[in-house]
């Protein structure tokens, strides 16, 4: 314990940057962090007692697959908020407390970085597309103008070869 009353695990607990959930076996929220409320713009007296369905949609399926399992299930990745906060989570089972735990770090500035370079890399493509169209075009435009040039020039010289042969003839 501190001068505040709290343990280390509770300090922990409050100050971790990950969002934390821990459901119960039926699925209802039993306890959150300050930094899952920060996460997802909630009040922990809001969620807790709700159905994890109500607070993350869709979201039992791995809850579940954990508890039944009793294993943990690492790597899910998932954006939640209209695509505002992208996290992975790793959930993971602690049967002797009845209670399936999720800890969610927060990966949306790497996300957004990932989107802003996979969208650079497509205009950067749509441009060179671009470049390279216009470029064969040109090049089309050349060739035709030569084409007719060297057409020209072969019917003015067979006029003259013709004119030639007369002269001769």
């Amino acid at each position: 314990m501190n001068n505040n009353g709290k343990t280390l695990w509770e300090l922990l607990w409050d100050y971790d940057p990950n969002g934390l959930v821990a459901v119960d076996s039926d699925m209802i929220v039993r306890v959150v962090n300050p930094a899952f409320c920060t996460l997802f713009k909630v009040r922990a007296e809001e969620v807790i007692g709700q159905e994890l369905s109500e607070v993350l949609l869709d979201e039992t399926k791995h809850f579940r697959q954990a508890w039944q399992e009793n294993r943990v299930i690492r790597d899910q990745e998932r954006a939640y908020l209209n695509n505002t906060l992208y996290v992975r989570k790793v959930i993971f089972p602690i049967r002797d407390q009845n209670i399936v735990a999720c800890i969610m770090v927060d990966l949306t500035p790497e996300w957004h970085r990932r989107n802003e370079m996979r969208e650079l890399r497509q205009q950067t493509i749509t441009e060179v597309n671009k470049v390279v169209d216009e470029q064969m075009k040109v090049a089309q435009e050349i060739a035709g103008l030569l084409g007719e040039t060297t057409a020209e020039t072969k019917v003015s010289l067979l006029k003259l070869q013709s004119m030639l042969e007369k002269d001769v003839l």
